[in-house]
């Protein structure tokens, strides 16, 4: 894919804890895996979906999902990069993450689990309220890579119908968990008007490696047009909330402009 082949220009050269970062790429740069089962929130009961509706618009079947910013997200000379949050909204950390974009003037991309989008309508309403865009990260953060049909469509559909009856707006944003997507997947979001996003970066903050080696890693990976995967729920995200509060103005004093995916 050439969006993902751009390495000359995706150096940032900086220090943090006396390690001088160097970033590359080698090549075609595919996401790491997501991650492994037994990270996504607790499934406490969760308040009743809205009744279904079947969204009325339709979009091409996608091939692949979407792993970088859209070029024309870039003007020319200048460099942007989306930063994306999976598995919330959770009541701890999601609050935290807000606090920290609003401290810098940033928007970001949430991709929401329905069954804590249903059980926090508040916290999803706060994200839209503070100009974030909130996709959706299926019903119950299930692995839809083998499932048939008529459960892959309730999975997105379930978590479709939920974010729209708490915001009034419909998501057209959707990202498969672990990554794991399938033509299936495609078609089924296609029919529902929903687009898939993949990521470039994944500094793998849902292993807890620590927030300096969460850091690190984005900086090391990042470049023009990078979509940035972070979580702020399915677990202890302690070491993301750290890890943003340092990377996010080291970007910005980088020069990069965060946008939407």
């Amino acid at each position: 894919m050439t969006q993902r082949q751009r390495c000359g220009s995706r150096r940032v050269f900086l220090t943090l804890g006396g390690l001088t970062l160097l970033s590359g790429c080698a090549g075609e740069r595919r996401p790491a895996p997501g991650p492994t089962p037994g990270t996504h929130p607790p499934s406490s009961p969760p308040a009743s979906p809205p009744p279904s509706s079947p969204p009325s618009r339709r979009i091409p079947v996608q091939k692949e999902p979407r792993y970088v910013v859209p070029a024309s997200s870039a003007r020319k000379g200048s460099k942007v990069v989306a930063l994306t949050l999976d598995d919330g909204p959770d009541p701890t950390y999601t609050p935290q993450v807000l606090a920290i974009l609003r401290k810098y003037h940033v928007t970001a991309t949430f991709f929401v689990i329905g069954k804590s989008a249903a059980a926090h309508p508040d916290l999803i309403r706060s994200l839209v309220d503070a100009g974030h865009a909130v996709g959706t990260h299926t019903w119950s953060h299930a692995n839809l890579s083998n499932l048939p049909a008529p459960k892959v469509r309730h999975e997105i559909r379930r978590a479709v119908e939920t974010v729209t009856a708490t915001t009034g707006r419909m998501p057209d944003l959707f990202r498969a968990p672990y990554g794991s997507w399938s033509r299936t997947v495609f078609q089924e979001c296609a029919a529902m008007g929903q687009t898939s996003i993949a990521w470039d970066v994944d500094p793998r903050d849902w292993d807890t490696p620590g927030s300096q080696h969460i850091s690190s890693r984005v900086l090391d990976q990042v470049g023009n047009r990078s979509i940035v995967l972070n979580h702020d729920g399915g677990g202890d995200r302690s070491q993301t909330v750290q890890a943003l509060r340092h990377f996010v103005p080291v970007l910005i004093d980088s020069g990069y402009k965060f946008v939407g995916v």
